[in-house]
């Protein structure tokens, strides 16, 4: 494989991945589908995934990081850069919280291991 072929999958899979965990995460999706799955998990382990879109962006980036990846190291590097790519995707395009007494109101699930509250 080309370099220029690698850049162009690692770019292609990377815009797939944050189309794909937007939609489950953030979307109602194509006939109201995603809000009544949401509905139906409640707010157990698997309900509070299907919020939290950095959760989710690393396990849609696995199954894309084995297809471009090759050997142990190749697979755990792209994962983490596939999903770490998609969360900065995310993070470009989400509206901004707004600013309150120097603290900034995150968004997402606070159960969530990956959300963290940022103080100033």
């Amino acid at each position: 494989m080309t370099d220029s072929n690698a850049i162009w999958r690692f770019t292609l899979s990377t815009l797939a991945i944050w189309r794909l965990t937007h939609l489950v995460a953030e979307e109602d999706g194509p006939w109201d589908l995603l809000v009544h799955f949401r509905a139906k998990l409640g707010n157990n382990v698997f309900g509070r995934l299907m919020d939290c879109f950095y959760c989710l962006s690393l396990w849609f980036s696995l199954p894309l990081s084995i297809w471009l990846a090759s050997g142990w190291v190749g697979l755990i590097l792209h994962w983490q850069a596939l999903s770490g790519a998609a969360c900065l995707l995310q993070r470009i395009t989400q509206k901004r919280e707004p600013v309150f007494s120097g603290s900034v109101v995150s968004q997402g699930d606070a159960t969530c291991v990956v959300v963290k509250s940022e103080a100033h």
